[in-house]
C-alpha cells in the first residue's frame, strides 16, 4: 500500500485536519523530536488505497545566518556582510531536530501533501519541508506527480475537504520572495546593527541597551514614532478667540450656538463681531433643513483592522493580538488570521457562518432577525488575491476561549454580523440663526433606524437632546453673547493604531510582520508604550533617527524600504528575477552603508549631547569604534575630533530597477 506524507506548519493544525479527513478515525502516536505527533489513518489518494500520515513542522524549519567565521564580530569587518560573507540555511531550532523527524516519517512515501498556512512565509516553508523529504522519497514520478499544495482559510469540515479535493502545487516565486526578504534583512541589519553597536557601546556608560539594532522595517517605524514626537517638542501654542452665543425660545433649555467664522486669531478682531453681534438681544432663525443620512455598516474585516481595532479599543498590543488570533484559527473559531482582502468571493458561504452564530445568546437575537429578514450583501472591499476576510467559523463561549480571547473572538464576530446588516439611519436637523450682522447655527441628530449599530453599539448615535421646534423667521432670545480665549493644543504621542495605519499606507512590512516591527522598538528600548498604547520614544530613539536624518534621511525614511516591498512583491507575483533584485538592493545599502560609516561622527555629536561618556559611569577604559583598542576617554575624544564632517559627501540615493526583469 502506498503512504501519502501531509505535513501542517503546527502541531495542533495537524491534529485537528487529521480528525476531519479520517472523521475521527485516526491513530495517534509522538514523533521522534517530542514536539510533533504523527496521526495516521487509511483511505484512498488518486483514486488508489493508502495509507495517510499527518504531522507538522513547528514553523519555519530553516533560518538563515551566515556560515560560523562571519559571526564573530571582533573579527569581520561588518562592510563584508553585504556580499563577501556566504550565507547558509541552518535549522531554525536544533533541539527539535525536525529535518531527521521529517526525513524518519517521509522516508519511503510515495506522495506528499503540503498544508502549510497559505501564505508567502508558508509558501517558503513547504520548500524547507520538501528539501528534507524528498531525498528520502521513493522516486515514482516527478515533483508534479508527487508532491501537492492544499490551500485552505479555515479549519472547518467543508473547507479542509475542498481543499484535498482540489489539490494544487506549491509557488516557487512566492517562496523565493521570501528568502529575498530573509537574506535583505539578515545583511543589510546585522551589518548596520554590527557597527553602530561596535562603536556607541564602547563610548556610553547609560545607553540603555546592549544592542542598538538597525532594521530595514523596524527603523521606518522607529522613525514615525519620532517624527510625531519633534512635532510635539516643537509646537509652539497659538492663541484664538470663538464667540459663544446662548440662546433661548419659552421655556426651552438653552442652545449653544456655533460661530459661522469658527475662530479668528485677532483679540480686537473678535471683539468687533461680538459688538456687532450685541447689537441685537434677539436671534433670528434663517432657516432650517432635514436631512436624511447613513451611517456605513464596516467593510469586512482584514489583518491591519483587526490589529488597530485590537489596540485602540481592547488595549490589546499587535504582536499579542497575532497570537491570540492565530490560537482562535487553529482551534477552528476563525479563519485565517492574515489577509490584506476586504471583499467576501461571490461563492463565499455567508449565510451559513451566520447560522452558526444563532444560539449565542450574546447576538442571537440580531442573528435571527438578519435570517428572518434576508441579510444584506457586504460592501465592496479590495481583492488583494489571498484569503478571505477575517470571519469567525463556529460559535464560542468566554469560557472556552479566556478572557482575551473571548474580547478578541466577539469583536470580530459583531463585525462580520454588521457587515451583514444594514446602514445606520438617522435624521441630521441643523438650525441657521443671525444675531446682528452674525450668523450662528446647531445641529442635532436623531436616530430613524440603527441597523448594524444594534451589534456594534460603540458607533451608535449619541443621544441628543430634541432640537426646538421651529421655522424660518422665528425668534429666539439671547442669553448670553461672549467672547472665549482658548489656545492651540500639540499633537498626542502616536497610538499603535494610527502608527499600524502609517506603516500599511507606505508599504512598511506585511499583515504578517507589522506587529513584529512594532514589538522590536519596544523591545529594543527604542519606544515606551503609555496609556492609551502610545508609543513613546525613549532618548536613545530620538538620538538614533536623528542621527539618521542628519547622515541620509533615506536610512529611516519610509520610501526606500517602500520600494523594496514593491521589488519583493514582483518577485512573487514572478514578474522579477530573484537574483537581480537582491543584487540591486544590496547594491544601494552597501554604497549608504560606507557613507554611514564616513558619517559617524556628526551622528556621535547627538550621542554626545545625550548621553554620559563611559568615563562618568566609573570605566576608565573604553574601545575605539573603529580600531577596537582599549584607551583612555581623553584619547576617543581627540581621535572624535580630528574628523572634519564637512569633508563628508551627500548620501547615496537609491534608484530601483524596472519592473520588466
Amino acid at each position: 500500500m502506498r503512504t501519502v506524507l501531509m505535513v501542517a506548519e503546527k502541531p495542533s493544525l495537524a491534529q485537528s485536519i487529521a480528525k476531519i479527513l479520517s472523521k475521527g478515525s485516526c491513530t495517534s502516536r509522538k514523533g521522534l523530536n517530542g514536539a510533533c505527533s504523527v496521526h495516521e489513518y487509511a483511505g484512498s489518494f488518486q483514486g488508489q488505497p493508502v495509507r495517510f500520515k499527518m504531522t507538522s513542522v513547528c514553523g519555519h524549519v530553516m533560518s538563515l545566518d551566515f556560515i560560523g567565521k562571519y559571526n564573530n564580530w571582533d573579527k569581520v569587518d561588518p562592510a563584508e556582510l553585504f556580499s563577501k560573507a556566504p550565507t547558509e540555511k541552518k535549522e531554525a531550532n536544533p533541539k527539535l531536530n525536525m529535518v531527521k523527524f521529517l526525513q524518519v516519517e517521509g522516508r519511503g512515501c510515495d506522495y506528499v501533501v503540503l498544508w502549510l498556512d497559505c501564505d508567502k512565509e508558508g509558501e517558503n516553508i513547504c520548500f524547507e519541508v520538501l528539501d528534507a523529504i524528498e531525498p528520502v522519497m521513493n522516486k515514482g514520478g516527478s515533483r508534479e506527480q508527487t508532491v501537492y499544495r492544499a490551500k485552505f482559510s479555515s479549519i472547518t469540515d467543508t473547507d479542509i475537504f475542498n481543499a484535498m479535493n482540489r489539490l494544487g502545487e506549491p509557488n516557487r516565486n512566492e517562496a523565493l520572495s521570501v528568502d529575498a526578504r530573509q537574506e535583505l534583512d539578515l545583511r543589510i541589519g546585522c551589518a548596520f546593527t554590527r557597527f553602530q553597536t561596535k562603536y556607541f557601546q564602547g563610548k556610553y556608560g547609560n545607553l540603555d541597551s546592549s544592542l542598538i539594532s538597525f532594521g530595514p522595517c523596524q527603523t521606518p517605524t522607529l522613525g514615525f514614532c519620532v517624527e510625531r514626537h519633534d512635532k510635539i517638542q516643537s509646537f509652539k501654542p497659538e492663541t484664538y478667540w470663538i464667540i459663544q452665543a446662548k440662546v433661548f425660545k419659552g421655556k426651552d433649555s438653552p442652545l449653544t450656538l456655533d460661530w459661522s467664522r469658527i475662530r479668528v486669531f485677532d483679540r480686537d478682531v473678535g471683539q468687533m463681531f461680538v459688538n456687532l453681534a450685541k447689537t441685537s438681544r434677539e436671534a433670528k432663525v434663517e432657516s432650517v433643513s432635514k436631512k436624511e443620512k447613513s451611517k456605513q455598516r464596516p467593510q469586512a474585516l482584514n489583518t491591519v483592522e483587526m490589529l488597530r481595532v485590537a489596540s485602540s479599543s481592547l488595549g490589546m498590543g499587535p504582536q499579542h493580538t497575532m497570537q491570540i488570533a492565530e490560537r482562535l484559527y487553529t482551534q477552528g473559531y476563525i479563519s485565517y488570521p492574515r489577509t490584506e482582502t476586504t471583499h467576501y468571493p461571490e461563492n463565499f458561504d455567508l449565510k451559513g457562518a451566520l447560522k452558526q452564530q444563532t444560539n449565542n445568546p450574546m447576538w442571537a437575537e440580531e442573528v435571527r432577525a438578519l435570517l428572518s429578514e434576508g441579510i444584506n450583501r457586504p460592501r465592496k472591499g479590495s481583492d488583494a488575491g489571498d484569503h478571505p476576510p477575517i470571519t469567525p467559523m463556529r460559535s464560542a463561549s468566554e469560557g472556552e476561549l479566556g478572557s482575551d480571547g473571548w474580547r478578541l473572538y466577539e469583536y470580530i464576530t459583531r463585525h462580520f454580523i454588521a457587515t451583514l446588516s444594514q446602514d445606520c439611519k438617522y435624521l441630521q436637523t441643523t438650525i441657521d440663526f443671525s444675531i446682528g450682522t452674525e450668523s450662528f447655527s446647531c445641529s442635532g441628530k436623531t436616530l430613524i433606524s440603527s441597523g448594524y449599530t444594534t451589534v456594534m453599539p460603540w458607533q451608535g448615535i449619541p443621544l441628543e437632546e430634541a432640537m426646538p421646534v421651529c421655522e424660518r423667521g422665528d425668534v429666539f432670545t439671547v442669553d448670553e453673547i461672549k467672547l472665549v480665549e482658548k489656545q492651540t493644543g500639540p499633537p498626542d504621542y502616536l497610538t499603535e493604531a494610527e502608527l499600524i495605519t502609517l506603516m500599511e499606507k507606505h508599504g512598511i512590512g506585511t499583515d504578517a510582520s507589522i506587529p513584529v516591527h512594532i514589538n522590536n522598538i519596544c523591545q529594543r528600548n527604542y519606544v515606551t508604550v503609555e496609556n492609551g498604547r502610545k508609543l513613546k520614544p525613549t532618548n536613545l530613539g530620538v538620538v538614533l533617527v536623528h542621527g539618521y536624518y542628519k547622515t541620509d534621511a533615506e536610512l529611516v525614511l519610509p520610501t526606500i524600504r517602500s520600494a523594496v516591498e514593491k521589488q519583493l512583491n514582483l518577485i512573487a507575483q514572478g514578474k522579477a528575477n530573484f537574483q537581480q533584485v537582491l543584487q540591486h538592493t544590496l547594491d544601494i545599502f552597501k554604497r549608504k552603508f560606507h557613507y554611514f560609516v564616513d558619517s559617524i561622527p556628526s551622528m556621535d555629536e547627538l550621542m554626545e549631547v545625550s548621553f554620559s561618556p563611559i568615563a562618568a559611569s566609573g570605566k576608565p577604559l573604553s574601545r575605539c569604534g573603529k580600531c577596537h583598542r582599549f584607551m583612555k576617554y581623553i584619547q576617543v575624544s581627540t581621535v572624535r575630533s580630528t574628523v572634519d564632517p564637512l569633508t563628508v559627501t551627500s548620501p547615496p540615493t537609491h534608484t530601483f530597477i524596472s519592473t520588466q526583469l
